[in-house]
């Protein structure tokens, strides 16, 4: 690999791809491609993650330019417009930006000569996935504007795959973690957030559901084992869940097992609430069989313990947690509330977010 062109770098599992591929790639010319919503949620990083790329470039993955692409030999696409609340208030966008440019994006991707795409799809596709765990020839049934842009993505990259143009969908279990930009608007990590902040956790429903889990480690080593699949694993166009067995859980028992981590925790369940109807147990086995070793390391109890010691680390007491900006949708609305972003979720012209330099040039490490 010479060149990797990773979109959506600054989000929550950016960081740690960044790090991964700089590691495993260290001649390869890592260059990044995000809006900069949320540039600045940095929690605790050493130093800035984007210091590990070749270059990173502001923009907007509905118009990346073509110059972007010459001599790239990967892509990377983690860009969208990431979970269900924000797919439920910008639906339009959500499906624009998450289907529309990403198809676009292959489109142009293959005949520039890019030679491997990986789409960063969902496990959320499966929806209402009742008791059994599901394949990757399961029916899918989304049920949210996000889920539904990963299945019209699917859909639409596989056409287009063939022996010159490898397509990877990486459909991850809901990510979990700590991260440079920690994101708290995601199960596991809501749930240490309020045992650090306040000694309780309050689930919105009554327990029930099923979650598969992953750690955002784990989904770096998913996507290193991605660029480098060849065609003869899997075929030209590969779907695939990712996570392991083992890391399918009730939302209940993910309570439960932060209460154990952090004693004293409270946790209340919401009985009288609707009944969540995003429950889906999955199965992974094809991952093992095609991807033995970058199968995943981390476990529920260290992501745990690694959850609770960053938090307190950066002194983390805000028990109101889910009105802050450490949840995508807050950030958002602020923008939009301060005339920093428009309805479209493009910068506005007076905008003064995004550097007027139309790329930020760091040395590799």
């Amino acid at each position: 690999m010479n060149r990797i062109l990773i979109t959506g770098n600054m989000g929550y599992v950016g960081p740690g791809v960044v790090a991964r591929l700089r590691q495993e790639f260290p001649q390869a010319e890592l260059i990044g491609y995000d809006m900069g919503y949320f540039a600045h949620c940095l929690t605790g990083a050493g130093r800035l993650p984007e210091t590990r790329l070749d270059r990173q470039v502001f923009g907007d993955v509905r118009q990346l330019p073509d110059t972007l692409l010459q001599g790239v030999d990967a892509i990377v696409h983690l860009s969208a417009i990431s979970n269900d609340p924000m797919g439920q208030t910008y639906e339009a966008v959500t499906l624009e930006v998450n289907h529309a440019a990403g198809i676009q994006l292959a489109q142009r991707a293959k005949a520039a000569g890019v030679r491997s795409f990986i789409f960063a799809s969902s496990c959320s596709i499966y929806g209402a996935g009742g008791e059994g765990a599901k394949t990757e020839d399961s029916t899918l049934n989304p049920l949210t504007a996000y889920a539904r842009s990963k299945v019209m993505s699917e859909q639409d990259l596989q056409p287009l795959a063939d022996e010159t143009f490898c397509v990877t969908c990486l459909r991850f279990a809901t990510a979990c973690g700590w991260s440079d930009r920690l994101r708290l608007d995601l199960v596991v990590n809501d749930f240490v957030a309020g045992a650090v902040s306040a000694g309780t956790i309050s689930i919105l429903s009554d327990g029930s559901p099923w979650r598969p889990l992953i750690h955002v480690q784990d989904m770096a080593r998913a996507i290193e084992w991605a660029i480098k699949r060849p065609t003869t694993t899997g075929g030209a166009f590969l779907a695939i869940n990712v996570g392991a067995d083992v890391w399918n859980y009730q939302v209940r028992e993910l309570a439960e097992a932060v209460a154990e981590a952090i004693p004293g925790t409270k946790v209340t369940l919401n009985s009288a609430a609707p009944p969540d109807k995003r429950s889906y147990k999955v199965d992974f086995s094809l991952y093992r069989q095609l991807a033995p070793d970058h199968q995943p390391v981390r476990t529920l109890a260290d992501t745990l313990a690694e959850l609770r010691d960053g938090l307190l680390g950066i002194n983390f007491k805000d028990a109101d947690f889910r009105s802050s900006e450490l949840m995508r949708l807050r950030v958002i609305n602020r923008l939009q509330t301060t005339g920093q972003l428009t309805e479209a979720l493009t910068w506005a012209p007076q905008s003064t977010q995004v550097p007027t330099e139309p790329a930020l040039q760091a040395a590799a490490v």
